[in-house]
């Protein structure tokens, strides 16, 4: 199975040439909607264009059309505005995690020499409390601020009304080199230790284009992940402009379905474990009301139908695809592995769910599924401006996944050590173990830091047997991990895990097994540990191992 012919896509060079297109051709349709007090509020993309213009002016009044320039706060229209308004300037922008402990983002801001932090009303307390730690800082400017607070602390709502009288060429003349340094993105994974990932222009305009030949979008979209990680910066926020689809900003996570139905979305970007919870809440209600087994009927008759080209998957799971507005096409997973079983009852329910694989340092996506010959046991084909290659591969073709190419970061911020240990000869080394198909799939069997070495010699990937154990309808949340004799050997395989219920250890280790009965015995779980509390998380609700 070879790749398909690539989707049409307009082409463009620069961000501040994809604004403009979006502006000109599709000026009176809707970019943007929100839920505002009581109401909805709609921006078209004329309207959104205006207003970056105008931040756009009244940040080079100040001096800080070059300037690097943070952003914290929730997912809202002001981040993108903020947003965009760096993007097509000459300066750079620098996304913080808002769930970052303070002296974190102290610590971020000051490295990423920051000279201009926007904030949302929920950091009011932090910026005041730390101004005196930001040193290099010049202008706080909030989101929710009705009046300038001081010379230092401003409104942005104010900025943008005085932008509107404000010459709009010098912003407008902006230009940075499309190699430099456009978006700085701070990475720590599950390890705790942030890296400054230097994206250019070039990078991300690439991704832009190059992704969208793969991956098909639709009018509406849904805008759910936390806007500081290029998954949804880049993804879904860049491309929905050039796509000119209208961009739907859910308010919350705890506020996803009900949005869903409110906005009725024809597409998502989602995390598998939010996607996992969805469809764990799904199929215990199923089982739960006692239709489980008509569910499962009605599956088999629709997968025959499909088969001569009947498709009744609307009328016959309707309500199912009402939960998620009545509308949903596709979902697109990435950030960690997406479970086939999953993937599977959202086809079969009729909801398209494509995977790629992707990361930030390749601002961020590397492989994607194209929605025709999807096959979500892989994270699909390589994005056409990439090349890559298996460093080290086994007698199974598994080594270290390496690429190169047009997305490829500039590299790590004031660390040039760090990035001449990832980039080598021109290829960055991901820490991603896979192989490549003969069909040009990519499949993923795990982190490189993540490999258990059992005394035996044999290496096992820890990600491979977390998928068949999450399969166990009462494991929410798995983590496997070497099983360690007294000599300090790794003997087996240990799964902690996380329970929806409470079960007796024998038993869970018995379902694990049973799920793994296809697998080698040295890949099968031999003993379990139940954990009382949740997994700590990352931010992206990626588990830190």
């Amino acid at each position: 199975m070879k790749r398909i012919k690539e989707y049409k896509v307009q082409k463009f060079s620069s961000i501040r040439e994809m604004m403009t297109l979006a502006a000109t051709e599709s000026g009176e349709k809707i970019a943007y909607r929100f839920r505002k007090g009581n109401g909805i509020c709609d921006v078209t993309f004329r309207e959104f264009y205006d207003t970056v213009e105008n931040l756009g002016a009244v940040l080079c009044e100040l001096g800080h059309g070059a300037s690097h320039i943070a952003c914290i706060g929730e997912n809202r229209y002001d981040w993108i505005v903020a947003y965009l308004t760096v993007l097509q300037s000459a300066g750079v922008f620098v996304p913080i995690d808002k769930e970052l402990p303070a002296k974190n983002k102290n610590y971020l801001i000051n490295n990423s020499d920051s000279r201009v932090v926007f904030f949302s009303g929920k950091f009011d307390k932090y910026i005041r409390e730390n101004e005196s730690e930001l040193k290099n800082v010049d202008l706080f400017i909030g989101f929710d601020l009705d009046e300038d607070e001081s010379d230092k602390i401003l409104s942005y709502k104010k900025l943008i009304e005085n932008g509107k009288r404000l010459a709009k060429n010098r912003y407008d003349t902006l230009r940075s080199d499309e190699n430099d340094l456009k978006l700085l993105v701070y990475t720590s994974g599950t390890t705790g230790i942030a890296k400054g990932v230097m994206l250019t222009e070039h990078n991300l305009v690439s991704l832009i284009y190059y992704g969208l030949q793969l991956s098909h979008l639709y009018d509406v979209g849904l805008s759910v992940l936390p806007y500081h990680h290029t998954y949804e910066a880049v993804c879904d926020i860049l491309v929905s402009i050039h796509v000119r689809a209208t961009l739907c900003i859910c308010s919350s996570i705890k506020e996803l379905v009900r949005e869903m139905k409110l906005f009725k979305p024809n597409y998502v970007y989602l995390v598998p474990a939010f996607a996992d919870f969805i469809y764990s809440n799904i199929m215990r209600t199923l089982k739960k009301e006692g239709k489980l087994e008509k569910f499962e009927k009605a599956v088999k008759l629709s997968n025959r139908l499909l088969k001569v080209g009947i498709d009744m998957r609307k009328t016959m799971f309707g309500d199912l695809q009402n939960i998620f507005g009545g509308q949903l096409k596709k979902i697109v997973c990435g950030g960690a592995p997406m479970r086939p079983d999953v993937a599977e009852f959202f086809g079969n329910i009729g909801i398209l769910m494509t995977n790629g694989y992707g990361i930030t340092e390749c601002s961020p996506l590397v492989s994607i599924n194209d929605d025709k010959t999807n096959d979500y046991r892989t994270v699909g084909f390589r994005v056409p401006c990439l090349e890559w290659r298996i460093d080290c591969p086994n007698e199974d073709g598994i080594g270290e996944i390496c690429v190169k190419g047009d997305n490829v970061m500039k590299g790590y911020y004031k660390d040039p050590e760090r990035t001449a240990e990832f980039i080598v000869d021109g290829w960055f080394h991901t820490g991603d173990y896979g192989y490549i198909r003969d069909d040009e799939h990519l499949v993923i069997t795990g982190r490189k830091k993540n490999i258990i070495v059992l005394n035996n010699g044999k290496n096992v990937y820890p990600e491979e047997i977390e998928e068949y154990a999450a399969k166990v309808e009462f494991i929410e949340e798995v983590v496997v991990r070497g099983l360690v004799d007294e000599r300090g050997d790794e003997v087996g395989l240990l799964a902690e895990v996380y329970l929806n219920e409470e079960v007796p250890e024998n038993e869970v280790l018995k379902a694990i097994r049973k799920e793994q009965r296809e697998l080698p015995a040295y890949k099968q779980v031999s003993k379990v540990v139940i954990r009382e509390e949740p997994f700590p998380k990352t931010t992206t609700n990626k588990i830190i191992r």
